[in-house]
């Protein structure tokens, strides 16, 4: 599966998300500071959600990618009631993983960027290690 994804999955895909701040995606609803602006783990789940946007499609049934490696700056407030957005492009394919650049906007600024890396499993085996951790 691995020589397949470089022939699958090309530098240069993009995936985009968007999402209309609301109060549960503030920092206390989420437990992530006090004060009532988008907060992190939710860009962060933007960011990842744009990088699905990207590649999920592509791939063969049965197969996905999971979240490895996230290396963002949060450098930008959202207050409740604008809009965010997250792009991802897939700069490299090595093996299973996908590294992706990631930039997130509000309205007005750039509210975060960096890299984020995905790895793509076969979904029945990475299933049946899990079974076998609650096994233990």
């Amino acid at each position: 599966m691995a020589a397949d994804l470089a022939s699958i999955l090309k530098p240069g895909l993009e995936g985009e998300a968007r999402l209309l701040v609301s109060e549960e995606h503030t920092a206390p609803r989420v437990g992530s500071g006090k004060v009532h602006v988008l907060a992190t783990p939710v860009m962060i789940n933007l960011i990842e959600a744009a990088a699905l946007e990207a590649v999920e499609r592509f791939l063969p049934a049965g197969y996905q990618s999971l979240g490895t490696v996230l290396n963002v700056r949060h450098i930008a407030a959202t207050p409740v009631g604008m809009r965010a957005r997250a792009r991802a492009v897939l700069e490299k394919v090595v093996g299973r993983t996908l590294t992706f650049r990631v930039e997130a906007h509000d309205e007005k600024d750039l509210i975060g960027d960096g890299l984020h890396e995905r790895v793509v499993v076969n979904v029945s085996k990475f299933d049946e290690r899990v079974q076998k951790k609650l096994a233990r």
